[in-house]
């Protein structure tokens, strides 16, 4: 799983949920709150290095995380409310999962033509209009990511490029990336509280990440950007449909 992560640049989220359900079999609730705090411990290895680049905007972080934080923690809440093992409750999280994973590969597709489009078009939102944006960007992929760990990678980076289109896309992943990082944790834990984390197989996904990901880097350095992003998210998409349709 490491390897696949590695090799697209997409958050586990978009991959490895769907992976954990249908090939594994673990429950929607499961798979969704063991990813997240896999997650925050990959996120946390991806911003240390970014923040040794210098590449992390922390005023675009914490404008994120001023919207993030607290949807993350009502969410959760509703999911303790609601009963987090009920039938309604994982039905709900299926049909979450499935719309973040089309939304995931539609951004995937428009990311590349959307930056050039701006670049051409010069175009700027007024700072005071960015700052509510952006808070309200992390206030949705708090709910978003909390109740199917999707959306922090591909719509996080996507939303960002609108919003800041003249910031460095480095700058930009690094932003994303350290706000994935409370994100992830806090929900993470949220689910672990509810009982919804798998710990053996957090502890597998760990130990086999962090060398299938330098391998895996290394083979997507010498792949075509634009046939990986494709690929993925026609899988991405192939994914959705299965858990709209027939889950």
């Amino acid at each position: 799983m490491g390897g696949l992560v590695g090799f697209t640049g997409v958050g586990g989220g978009s991959l490895m949920t769907p992976i954990l359900i249908l090939l594994f079999g673990i429950h929607p609730e499961t798979a969704v709150g063991t990813d997240l705090l896999y997650a925050s411990f990959t996120n946390t290895a991806g911003s240390a290095t970014h923040g040794f680049n210098g590449t992390i905007d922390w005023k675009v972080v914490g404008r994120l995380a001023l919207g993030s934080v607290p949807t993350t923690a009502l969410t959760v809440l509703l999911l303790y409310y609601l009963g987090i093992h009920s039938t309604a409750t994982q039905a709900v999280i299926t049909r979450v999962l499935a719309v973040a994973l089309f939304l995931a590969a539609i951004f995937l597709f428009v990311r590349k033509p959307l930056m050039r489009r701006l670049e051409e078009r010069n175009y700027v939102l007024p700072e005071e209009r960015v700052k509510r944006l952006t808070t309200l960007t992390g206030a949705v992929l708090g709910v978003l990511v909390t109740l199917s760990s999707v959306g922090a990678g591909a719509i996080g980076v996507t939303a960002l490029v609108l919003l800041y289109p003249s910031m460095p896309a480095r700058r930009i992943v690094g932003s994303d990336v350290a706000h994935a990082v409370p994100l992830t944790l806090l929900a993470g834990l949220g689910h672990s509280i509810l009982g919804t984390v798998n710990y053996g197989m957090l502890a597998s996904l760990l130990a086999g990440s962090l060398p299938a990901i330098v391998i895996a880097s290394v083979a997507a350095a010498r792949a075509s950007d634009t046939v990986v992003r494709v690929a993925l998210g026609i899988i991405l998409l192939l994914v959705c449909a299965k858990f709209w349709f027939f889950h």
